[in-house]
């Protein structure tokens, strides 16, 4: 089916190893593409993997590291994390942010490599 409601789609744990965020996702063969509910407190733990990343944030506010660069991000601005570069992310207020990455063959995002 190439249509989609989110709140049709089932919600769950998007990353839990390392993540508390929640939300529905569509994944294709070469894209996946969630939107992703992250509670205020809560973080994204350092990480990395083979997938490049594209986050905006449509509600809320939270602090990203992409490698040594840090930035405090609101709704309407959006981040760039290349593939294999570590990174991690503070949730300052509730937050809503699209999230889209390139499907890797073979891999899942559980079994992220952990940096720290």
């Amino acid at each position: 089916m190439p249509f989609f409601k989110w709140e049709e789609l089932n919600s769950d744990f998007i990353t839990p190893s390392y993540s508390q965020g929640k939300g529905p996702a569509i994944k294709g063969e070469k894209i996946e593409v969630a939107l992703i509910h992250y509670p205020a407190g809560s973080r994204a733990k350092p990480h990395a993997h083979p997938n490049e990343q594209i986050q905006v944030v449509t509600r809320g506010k939270a602090r990203y590291r992409i490698g040594k660069e840090e930035r405090v991000l609101g709704p309407g601005e959006a981040v760039l994390i290349p593939a294999n570069a570590e990174h991690e992310v503070e949730i300052y207020e509730d937050m809503e942010v699209i999230n889209c990455k390139d499907v890797v063959p073979g891999w899942s995002v559980y079994h992220a490599r952990w940096e720290k």
